[in-house]
């Protein structure tokens, strides 16, 4: 999954606290990767991006005792809108598309019969 903080902070030290938001959170076990950067149009706009294994590990990050005190103040000061994405199509450097299923599909049991089926017929896609 993917997490995209976006920021309105008109001020080039936050730089820094993005920096340790990210050491701390990059401790946490699922953590896969993060970087933070500043829009090239408009100093003000910040956003911070992390890559976590699933749903699960970044909750339990968001719990942490040492997320709690250096990350969540930095997070606190992101915009209200939605941040956390599931991954569903991704694309290899050499071109290779996979698909993933959504975690939401409304009928979970078709989401595990098509895992099955995946299993079964050894099927690349998916969807």
């Amino acid at each position: 999954m993917i997490v995209v903080n976006r920021f309105a902070v008109d001020d080039p030290a936050f730089a820094d606290e993005l920096a340790t938001a990210l050491e701390v959170l990059a401790a946490r076990p699922g953590y896969l990767r993060g970087s933070a950067g500043r829009s090239t149009d408009d100093t003000a706009d910040w956003v911070l991006v992390t890559e976590w294994a699933g749903v699960g590990d970044y909750r339990r990050a968001l719990g942490n005792y040492q997320v709690k005190l250096q990350a969540t103040p930095v997070l606190g000061r992101a915009l209200d809108q939605p941040a956390a994405f599931e991954q569903l199509v991704f694309v290899a450097p050499d071109g290779t598309v996979t698909r993933d299923a959504s975690d939401r599909a409304r009928d979970p049991w078709r989401r595990a019969e098509a895992a099955a089926q995946r299993a079964v017929d050894g099927s690349t896609d998916r969807s």
